[in-house]
């Protein structure tokens, strides 16, 4: 077994293992079986994007306040208008581990715009505000192109909007309902003044509406966070070395597969025909032919390391016939 090559894709675990302390522990168990490893740190333009491009950037990032009734995505704004007073003219926003459900409104005050009830009074920042919202004074254009990287492609609106991530950013169920109401309401603001079909695009909703706020506010685009990372540190170049691909998740479930790391690892291997082990303590609609390791809330990284080894190695024997 010694001459199998194992591929980790590694991501953050939310909340508790960060991308490089996975990567540390499923390359142990990798050798620990008796195998090669081979490790990629990914992203899916959310938590651990800068990590997983660290070898390109240099640079490296952490995290987070919960409170989407308050928080505002006002500091991206402020953060891109500064880069292109330095003389940047293309920008790529990660969308994705946010605390934030504005819709990009707060990016957008950075820029001149203006919020106002139907008594012309500025709104207050956060995602709370938005259902008092009656009308847009319009501000100045980012002056850079700007590109967002979603980690899901949820629309803004209904049912499969930003409303199904509001609770892993602190909402309350009486909050979830709150803040879709205002962001139904952006949108139908948004397309008074011309915003037509920008809530109903794939990865609008992504990071509480920022993705929408990037194709509204900031006349941008949107791509597939997972795949776009996948492509610059060399996924596919080691996939076609690898004889089995590793991944993880913190909670594995049906958004998964709609743009996060995870389900895109999947989609890739399942095309090279490569098998595909998965390690999530918290998992639902996982793919049939995807082999599972799972169990309890939360995992240690030594509770990682011990059962990606016991499965990896079983899996290994099972290659080898």
């Amino acid at each position: 077994m010694h001459d199998r090559r194992v591929l980790i894709v590694a991501q953050a675990f939310k909340g508790t293992l960060s991308a490089g302390r996975v990567a540390d522990a499923l390359a142990a168990a990798v050798r620990l079986a008796g195998a090669v490893p081979e490790t990629i740190l990914g992203s899916d333009g959310g938590d651990g994007l800068l990590e997983a491009l660290a070898p390109l950037l240099e640079r490296q990032s952490e995290r987070e306040d919960r409170d989407p009734l308050r928080t505002t995505t006002r500091g991206v704004g402020t953060l891109i208008r500064q880069l292109r007073d330095e003389g940047a003219t293309a920008i790529h926003v990660g969308l994705g581990g946010s605390a934030t459900m504005d819709g990009g409104l707060g990016m957008a005050r950075a820029w001149g715009w203006g919020p106002r009830d139907a008594d012309g009074t500025e709104l207050p920042e956060g995602g709370g505000a938005l259902a008092s919202l009656s009308a847009l004074l319009p501000g100045e254009p980012p002056g850079v192109v700007l590109t967002g990287l979603c980690d899901v492609r949820n629309p803004l609106t209904g049912s499969r909007g930003a409303r199904v991530y509001a609770p892993q950013k602190g909402a309350s169920p009486s909050a979830v309902e709150h803040l879709a109401v205002g962001v139904e309401r952006l949108a139908q603001v948004a397309t008074a003044m011309g915003g037509v079909g920008f809530a109903d695009q794939p990865g609008a909703g992504a990071a509480g509406g920022l993705g929408f706020g990037i194709l509204f506010f900031g006349g941008g685009r949107l791509e597939p966070g997972a795949s776009w990372v996948l492509e610059r540190v060399g996924f596919d170049a080691a996939l076609a070395r690898a004889d089995l691909v590793v991944t993880g998740e913190g909670g594995f479930d049906e958004t998964s597969m709609e743009g996060k790391l995870a389900g895109e690892v999947i989609v890739r291997a399942r095309r090279r025909n490569v098998p595909i082990l998965l390690l999530a303590p918290r998992a639902r609609a996982v793919p049939e032919d995807v082999h599972l390791e799972s169990g309890g809330r939360a995992w240690t990284a030594g509770d990682l390391e011990r059962r990606a080894r016991v499965a990896i190695r079983r899996h290994l024997r099972l290659l080898a016939g």
